[in-house]
């Protein structure tokens, strides 16, 4: 697991600042640590609340608050567009088997996700594509919001709330897989 930077680095341009973001997002688009989210094609909208809510602080962490502190809404828009642009890395994740795919979208049918995250999971403007992330980062921002450790979306805290961690288990395996 990351842990929190000493001392927040310096960066003055554009491709510094992006490669503040490689450093843990991964230069290919992979990140090395599986709990760290894919950005790479990540929705620009998505990327730029994200960024919003930790410069706010109402989205915490150890590792991206200190680097967001350092950009400006203009950088975190610029940001936003580049990794938007990159293509969506192939994780090469194997689908859940069948009996874990077949809780997932009994949960699904319980909580709704594809009515805010669409039929596919790939979501569209502000809504995060959750198809091919990675399981661990999956599971960990559905228990962030289970445990309202998250708090930049309450809606999404109280839907966890409501579901066991089995199932957001079996949610994470699911949706990395597709």
């Amino acid at each position: 697991m990351l842990t929190a930077l000493p001392i927040a680095p310096r960066a003055n341009t554009f491709e510094e600042k992006a490669q503040l973001c490689a450093a843990c997002h991964g230069e290919n688009g992979i990140p090395p640590d599986k709990s760290t989210p894919v950005i790479w094609g990540q929705h620009q909208g998505y990327l730029y609340l994200q960024l919003r809510d930790y410069k706010r602080g109402t989205r915490k962490d150890d590792v991206m608050s200190p680097v967001v502190d350092l950009l400006k809404s203009d950088d975190m828009m610029a940001l936003a567009e580049y990794y938007s642009h990159k293509r969506w890395p192939d994780l090469r994740q194997t689908p859940a088997p069948p009996a874990v795919a077949a809780r997932a979208l009994e949960v699904n049918g319980s909580v709704g996700c594809t009515s805010c995250h669409l039929s596919e999971y790939r979501g569209d403007g502000t809504q995060p594509r959750l198809a091919g992330q990675t399981r661990d980062s999956l599971a960990k921002s559905m228990l962030d919001f289970r445990n309202r450790t998250r708090g930049n979306n309450p809606g999404m805290s109280d839907l966890m709330s409501v579901i066991s961690e089995e199932d957001i288990a079996a949610l994470a395996e699911y949706l990395a897989g597709r």
